[in-house]
Formats: structure tokens, C-alpha cells, sequence
């Protein structure tokens, strides 16, 4: 059983940074895909961002293109979310995700965390 745990979120103004953690207990996560994604308040949830198990291949959403990054270190089986330049619109509660790749980029990830909420004032 895999469990994942958040952290990092919080309340922030328009142009600030904040960055997520998300931890993997319970068995190695360094041979899967982890990813994010977000759930807005009366929107469903949407695909923020993957990273493969290697870290050699990113995908993001096109609204956080260049101004969020997914990075990985897997000795700690710890992925992160470095948010910058964070807007009023990127409010949402953040999930982390882990599976293979074409699950989690196809929305459907054995594993999630329990969000994190990430609230961004204008």
C-alpha cells in the first residue's frame, strides 16, 4: 500500500512563489510516474504536471507552462511542485498522484494524496 502525503500550501498574494512536497510511504516510489493535479472550488479536478520515474520527461498543463516546475528526488521518494509568478486563477486544492506514466497522465492514478490547499489573493 502506497500513501502519499502533502505539504506546502498555504495562503499567498498574486506574484509569489510557494513550493509542494509530496512524500511517498509505504513502498519505493522511484520506479513510477508522479505527478499533480488541482481541484478548483466547483471545478473538476484537471492535470497540473507529470514527471517520469528517470525525471527525464516533464509534462505540464498550459496555463502553468514556465512558471511551474516538477522535480523528484527519489532517494527521499519526494516529488515537488515549485509554483512562481502564482495567480488568483492557480487557487486550488493540489493533489499529488503516483503510477505509471499513462495512468497518471491519462487522469487515472492508483495513488493520491490528500491535497493540499493552495489559495492565491489578488
Amino acid at each position: 500500500q502506497v500513501q502519499l502525503v502533502e505539504s506546502g500550501g498555504g495562503l499567498v498574494q498574486a506574484g509569489d512563489s510557494l513550493r509542494l512536497s509530496c512524500a511517498a510511504n509505504g513502498r519505493t516510489a522511484s520506479s513510477y510516474a508522479m505527478g499533480w493535479f488541482r481541484q478548483a472550488p466547483g471545478k473538476e479536478r484537471e492535470f497540473v504536471a507529470v514527471l517520469s520515474w528517470s525525471g527525464g520527461t516533464t509534462v505540464y498543463t498550459d496555463s502553468v507552462k514556465g512558471r511551474f516546475t516538477i522535480s523528484r528526488d527519489n532517494a527521499k521518494n519526494t516529488v515537488y511542485l515549485q509554483m512562481k509568478s502564482l495567480k488568483p486563477e492557480d487557487t486550488a486544492v493540489y493533489y499529488c498522484a503516483l503510477d505509471t506514466y499513462i495512468a497518471v497522465v491519462r487522469g487515472t492514478p492508483r495513488y493520491w494524496g490528500q491535497g493540499t490547499q493552495v489559495t492565491v489573493s489578488s
